[in-house]
């Protein structure tokens, strides 16, 4: 996936350069499960809406779609918000819900056209959730044994802080990072620590491996995992774990320390709009 990067402006075109492949490729690593342990709602929920409101074209009501997805009518109810911000879904004046303009869009273009499509209403929605939430946002993913920006939104009244070093040797000090380990194995958390040694880059940085994967154990996947100034002294972020099919993925936010305050409720704005920011990259 290409790097996105919203500074402000409207959706550059070619987008930014990819991010450095790795040297070394691993095998793809394992997705932690946990025993009893309870995963964030996945956006395949997202995908079971729009798969029953595509099957009817004369309009579906909540109540039948209740029945055809099997979710619970608030968990729906959520859901159908999401869809309708982003223009996936319709409604019309009866109640009933439709396919709407981004399904129609992407369901009649080629495939080079498709991908220009989905990347497009990915810059887009990010760039809705910086400004919606005031802070810059970011998304990654774990893949080929590296943490990986996908894209990101930030802007001159919501900067995000410099990439240095690297945020795929970063991943023990920053949020995004320690969301996207900690949904891996035991096994592969070492793997990855071994070959992305957690060097100190700030007072607050875990340097201790035992610690860290030890936090990275306990941590409850329904919590938003935090970095307060780990990866820079006066940033703070959080991020939350996002599932697309097998997929490792993460959503993060950052905000200057002065606004530690606000992280906890940015990060639960990010979960509850992460089926908006997963679907271009699912469809």
């Amino acid at each position: 996936m290409t790097l996105l990067h919203s500074p402000g402006d409207p959706c550059p075109e070619p987008f930014p350069k990819r991010l450095p492949a790795p040297e070394h490729h691993p095998p793809a690593q394992p997705v932690r499960s946990a025993p009893g342990s309870v995963r964030p709602p996945s956006v395949r929920h997202a995908l079971r809406v729009l798969e029953a409101v595509a099957g009817d074209h004369d309009g579906v009501d909540e109540v039948r779609l209740a029945a055809r997805t099997g979710l619970p009518p608030a968990r729906l109810a959520g859901l159908l918000r999401t869809l309708l911000r982003e223009g996936y879904v319709e409604r019309l004046g009866d109640g009933s819900y439709v396919a709407g303009e981004a399904m129609v869009l992407l369901g009649g273009t080629g495939a080079g056209g498709r991908e220009r499509a989905l990347r497009e209403r990915l810059w887009r929605t990010l760039a809705r959730l910086r400004d919606s939430i005031g802070a810059a946002v970011y998304l990654g993913r774990y893949r080929d044994g590296e943490v990986e920006i996908v894209g990101y939104a930030d802007g001159p009244r919501h900067p995000a802080p410099p990439e240095r070093p690297d945020f795929r040797s970063a991943g023990h000090a920053t949020a995004l990072g320690k969301c996207l380990l900690g949904q891996l194995d035991h096994d592969a958390r070492r793997d990855h620590l071994s070959r992305h040694r957690a060097v100190r880059l700030t007072p607050r940085t875990i340097t201790d491996e035992r610690v860290l994967l030890s936090l990275l154990e306990r941590q409850p996947p329904t919590v938003p995992v935090l970095d307060l100034q780990e990866y820079e002294v006066g940033s703070v972020c959080a991020a939350v774990p996002v599932t697309a099919g097998s997929a490792v993925g993460s959503l993060g936010v950052c905000l200057p320390v002065e606004e530690t305050h606000r992280l906890r409720r940015a990060a639960e704005a990010l979960s509850e709009q992460a089926a908006g920011v997963l679907l271009p990259l699912s469809l």
